[in-house]
């Protein structure tokens, strides 16, 4: 666990409770403790459950057991078992649970689709893209790549992709390639977005080791990796489809000559997974 991802924790857990939990200070006794339960109501995929079960213990809380990240559930099935003080435990249930369902939902939405694609094309990822809830980047890109997704690029830092905006400014697919391999590291590699079968040649032709073809239909996609390979240019790069991409069609994309698929979909519109907390003993210490 990241010191990080304490700060973020501590940043969420204000927001939601600025002064105190004026309820739970007036009603329960600070030497009341409790053992509870966190429940799966949902067919879900678990996720970052381990670095949820660090924050616990920084709390105080005490993790009696808990399931791995990965770890397929059902309606029933015990996520955790905690004990600590009851006031701790219900201050943050709320904080824990918004980030654990949505994790869960990232995790389960892109195994589902990771086992559809397979089936079709099993040299295919499934990647995730930039497009996350600020502040769960870390965790998000965790759920993931813990069911099998690739993270793609953590940040900007992360790596190179030449967008269209950059395109814009610098004027043409050349010359952002070339301006890159001058100034670049030797360990980066190029990808760069393009948006027609022109230009994904030209990238091809200039050196590019990636080419996202973005918001393209797949009769397009199509069209660009058939005059890719008459031209002897697909073997030279990784092809990546991008934009539009959904559980309604990605199963198309992926019969298609393709390396990546990049969805935003999995971070951004995952399943709604529910969980509840039991408390099932009440003790005075």
């Amino acid at each position: 666990m990241t010191i990080n991802l304490i700060q973020d924790f501590i940043r969420w857990l204000r927001e939601d409770c600025p002064f105190s939990d004026l309820t739970g200070e007036l009603i329960i006794d600070d030497n009341v403790y409790v053992r509870a339960v966190v429940i799966s109501k949902s067919y879900a995929i678990a996720a970052c459950v381990e670095d949820i079960v660090e924050i616990l213990k920084w709390l105080g809380i005490n993790v009696i057991r808990h399931i791995s990240s990965s770890t397929a559930l059902k309606p029933g099935d015990i996520v955790m078992e905690i004990y600590g003080k009851a006031r701790t435990i219900l201050l943050v249930e709320k904080t824990i649970f918004n980030i654990l369902t949505h994790l869960f939902g990232v995790a389960t939405t892109t195994r589902k689709i990771i086992d559809v694609i397979r089936r079709i094309n099993p040299k295919v990822r499934i990647a995730a893209t930039r497009k996350v809830i600020p502040g769960l980047r870390y965790l998000v890109k965790k759920a993931v790549a813990c069911c099998g997704g690739d993270t793609h690029r953590l940040s900007l830092s992360d790596a190179i992709l030449i967008k269209d905006n950059h395109l814009k400014i610098v004027g043409d697919v050349e010359k952002a390639i070339r301006l890159i391999k001058e100034r670049a590291s030797f360990i980066h590699k190029v990808e760069i977005e393009v948006t027609d079968v022109d230009e994904a040649i030209k990238a091809a032709k200039a050196g590019a080791d990636i080419i996202m073809l973005d918001n393209m239909s797949v009769n397009e996609v199509r069209k660009v990796i058939e005059k890719l390979k008459e031209l002897g240019l697909r073997d030279k790069v990784v092809i990546e489809v991008s934009g539009g991409i959904t559980p309604k069609n990605v199963a198309e994309y992926a019969k298609l000559d393709v390396d990546v698929i990049s969805m935003s979909y999995i971070t951004m519109n995952p399943e709604r997974v529910d969980l509840s907390l039991e408390v099932v003993e009440v003790r005075k210490e």
